[in-house]
């Protein structure tokens, strides 16, 4: 089946024709209390190492689906090339999937084509992105999981929807937006919030990334306050077409 295979809204730009024009940056998410990285996160970049916003600004809402299939196959290609063994992060557009199951099969063939465990694939949703149908949700989360995959709410904090999809149904893990880590040391709103958000994913048994960690002192806090995974600048930039190694993050 090809990326674009009776998909309804598609004008004829499928995985394949992406494939050439985007490869994939890799950011770690770091686990401090073990003092090893958990896992990368797949950014997307132009091959000529454009940004992920300028790459984006050509996807419209008829090559979003061949644009969201694309980077699922690059991630887990390159990813696999570069003999990853830890978790994989894949952002996702959950306004692409048209069915859930009718969208992972590109994505099943892929893995099981470089042989990438399932298990390790974490597909990340942002609350940005304006969710249509909340049930449509649901069923993608549910159709994920049922193949071994984790959901992950990316960008929490950031927007408006946050707590409200929280409350209808529940991913593996939240990933604290940078606009609430940034000079959270130095502010007690900031510090109440996250302090609410951790209480509640205990409550609820998700894992917390803190993300967009930038400075030593926001990571002291946030350190105190019992978060373990970061991921940020202070840790290690992307890397265009590269893992970058424990040894390398300045622990």
């Amino acid at each position: 089946m090809t990326a674009n295979e009776n998909h309804p809204k598609c004008d004829g730009k499928c995985a394949e024709d992406f494939d050439v024009s985007i490869t994939m940056a890799f950011q770690p998410v770091v686990d401090v209390t073990l003092r090893r990285i958990y896992g990368y996160e797949a950014l997307v970049r132009g091959v000529n190492g454009e940004s992920a916003f300028s790459v984006l600004a050509g996807i419209t809402e008829n090559n979003r689906y061949g644009f969201d299939q694309a980077c699922r196959v690059k991630a887990i290609a390159m990813a696999s090339e570069l003999g990853l063994d830890r978790r994989l992060n894949i952002n996702f557009m959950p306004n692409a999937v048209y069915h859930p199951e009718a969208c992972l099969r590109l994505t099943l063939n892929t893995a099981a084509q470089y042989g990438f465990p399932l298990n390790l694939i974490t597909f990340e949703f942002t609350e940005d992105e304006q969710i249509i149908d909340r049930n449509h949700l649901r069923g993608i989360i549910e159709t994920y999981r049922r193949h071994g995959f984790q959901t992950a709410l990316d960008d929490f904090g950031a927007g408006f929807a946050g707590l409200s999809l929280l409350a209808d149904f529940q991913p593996d893990t939240i990933k604290i937006d940078r606009c609430l880590v940034d000079g959270i040391d130095s502010s007690k709103p900031r510090q109440a919030i996250v302090a609410g958000l951790l209480k509640t994913a205990e409550m609820l048994q998700l894992s917390v990334v803190a993300e967009g960690v930038e400075r030593k002192e926001e990571f002291a806090l946030l350190r105190g306050m019992g978060i373990r995974l970061f991921q940020g600048f202070l840790f290690a930039r992307p890397a265009i077409g590269r893992l970058i190694a424990d040894d390398e993050i300045p622990w």
